[in-house]
């Protein structure tokens, strides 16, 4: 009497897998991933129109006549080096009538490390238009940041810090940055530290105070301290 065996997998362990071959078998072959295609910005409104044609050349221009600006590419334009990284993602569940709904928030920041930082949030039911929203808010909310050195220690006549000290503050939480010698670093926790190196600082002195973990009011702080060294420079 003949004995019948059950095909085993690799090495006899297990249910054979089938449909992963090996190199060169009979597996169905992969689709070619598509590149993004980077889309054509077409200006739509006058101040658009006015820095695709040249007539503005600088994003300080635009703020000194106090100008609105409301296009994503007119800082794309202005400022081609700019590159926008997401600084933290959560999700908001809120319960309605019919049931719970849930929707993701995302926060980006936008900055080309040498003077310029713009932060933005988005929130939508999936997270990939979510921080497309906040990746457009925060180029809409780009903001020249006059760099210095303001430290009586150093004293240089290079940008590596910031020129005087400055508060800011976004809900309940109130950030310092105090200028630094050159050489100390960035003194700050983690995601504060990423955001000033986003705007082009090297050395510095932070405080906070309030409910830092929240990153929405940590970065409106930030963002409205480095305001003030243009406003007031």
């Amino acid at each position: 009497m003949s004995q019948t065996t059950k095909p085993t997998g690799p090495r006899g362990r297990g249910p054979p897998v089938y449909g992963r071959g090996p190199p060169g078998g009979n597996d169905r072959p992969r689709r070619p991933r598509r590149e993004p295609v980077e889309e054509i910005w077409i200006p739509k409104t006058n101040l658009g129109k006015k820095v695709a044609s040249g007539e503005i050349t600088s994003l300080e221009e635009i703020i000194e006549s106090g100008l609105r600006i409301q296009e994503a590419g007119i800082i794309k334009k202005l400022l081609p080096d700019l590159k926008s990284e997401v600084v933290d993602v959560g999700i908001i569940q809120k319960m309605t009538s019919n049931g719970q709904s849930t929707r993701f928030k995302a926060i980006v920041a936008a900055g080309n490390e040498n003077g310029y930082l713009g932060i933005g949030q988005g929130k939508s039911k999936q997270m990939r238009i979510a921080i497309e929203k906040a990746t457009s808010q925060a180029f809409l909310n780009v903001n020249p940041i006059k760099l210095g050195c303001g430290s009586w220690e150093c004293r240089c006549d290079q940008k590596h810090s910031v020129p005087f000290k400055v508060r800011g503050k976004g809900g309940s939480v109130t950030i310092e940055i105090i200028p630094a010698p050159r050489g100390l670093g960035l003194v700050a926790g983690g995601k504060i530290k990423r955001l000033l190196e986003l705007a082009g600082l090297k050395d510095a002195w932070t405080t906070a105070k309030g409910s830092t973990p929240t990153m929405s009011s940590t970065s409106k702080a930030v963002l409205d301290c480095l305001r003030q060294t243009f406003s007031q420079g």
